[in-house]
């Protein structure tokens, strides 16, 4: 079974299979993920899933009203926890970006409805034949970080925002050699004449 070329060991290979590139529309999973993001900064990608659980439980679940809400003993009780990222920048953006996608999920009903905009709500599919072609930024996530800073996010610069449309399925960007491209392909219902008169 031939896989993305980054999907080496355990945690990364089962995230790979199962969530990358799937299309996400739940309003608290996209908050995580775009947190999460913001968290791998400087990073690897298999840091913060080994820390994703940790990350978790010291975020409420990743509940945003809760987030908003977090006094400086709050903050200063996560930058002790010894199993997420200690950083204070980074922590205090969760707290301010969870305010922000609260104002966002006001204006637009969902941060669902906003974010899949950057798309008109279809994934791209894109058609990469080794994973050496495939871009860290694109004009599209260039467009949804300079939109998400205006909103007072921070740590969403472009390289982040299109990790982020990586891990939410917004681009399918599963080289063509692996088993999960074509599983992520739309599958349209044949066309069926029209039964009007």
């Amino acid at each position: 079974m031939t896989r993305c070329t980054w999907a080496t060991k355990d945690l990364l290979i089962a995230y790979h299979d199962s969530e990358w590139g799937v299309p996400l529309h739940d309003d608290q999973q996209l908050f995580e993920f775009l947190i999460l993001e913001g968290m791998q900064a400087g990073l690897s990608w298999h840091t913060i899933l080994q820390k994703r659980l940790a990350f978790r439980l010291a975020f409420n679940n990743f509940e945003a009203k809760k987030i908003s809400r977090y006094s400086p003993q709050k903050v200063t009780q996560l930058l002790h926890n010894a199993d997420i990222i200690r950083n204070r920048l980074k922590i205090t953006a969760a707290l301010s970006n969870a305010k922000s996608y609260l104002r966002i999920q006001k204006t637009f009903e969902s941060f669902d409805q906003y974010i899949w905009q950057f798309v008109d709500g279809k994934p791209i599919q894109n058609h990469w034949t080794h994973h050496q072609k495939v871009p860290c930024r694109s004009t599209i996530s260039d467009a949804m970080s300079k939109d998400l800073k205006q909103r007072g996010f921070s740590f969403v610069g472009s390289t982040i925002c299109y990790a982020f449309m990586q891990a939410i399925g917004m681009v399918n960007d599963h080289t063509t050699d692996c088993f999960r491209f074509s599983q992520l392909q739309p599958h349209h219902a044949p066309d069926t004449p029209d039964s009007k008169p």
